[in-house]
């Protein structure tokens, strides 16, 4: 069974950092694209940052010269680095991996964690 676990998230003032985790475990054969989505109340679940394979990555216009994305593979392990928070930051962050297991190919999300960005 595949799971991606992450962890990082909490309260942080405006301007502040967190560095948020995603481990995934499991019989895992090979990992593709990563990512990170975010999803605020009452509204739709929007992408942050991706990440390739091969290392290329692309992030929404909102968090772009703030967030960094980076993974490591040795690990199954993707970060997403937040820098520069805003209240408007504030959501449930999601982690997202595609990825080969037992000779299929998933989409698998991560439960969710909660950053909130105020005084």
């Amino acid at each position: 069974q595949v799971q991606l676990v992450e962890s990082g998230g909490g309260l942080v003032q405006p301007g502040g950092s967190l560095r948020l985790s995603c481990t995934v475990s499991g019989r895992i054969l090979s990992l593709g694209n990563m990512g990170w989505y975010r999803q605020a109340p009452g509204k739709e679940r929007e992408v942050v940052a991706t990440m390739m394979s091969g290392g290329s990555s692309n992030f929404a216009d909102s968090v772009k010269g703030r967030f960094s994305i980076s993974r490591d593979n040795a690990k199954n392990t993707v970060y997403l680095q937040m820098n520069s928070l805003k209240p408007e930051d504030t959501a449930v962050y999601y982690c997202n991996a595609h990825l080969w297991y037992s000779g299929r190919y998933g989409n698998f999300w991560g439960q969710g964690t909660q950053v909130t960005v105020s005084d």
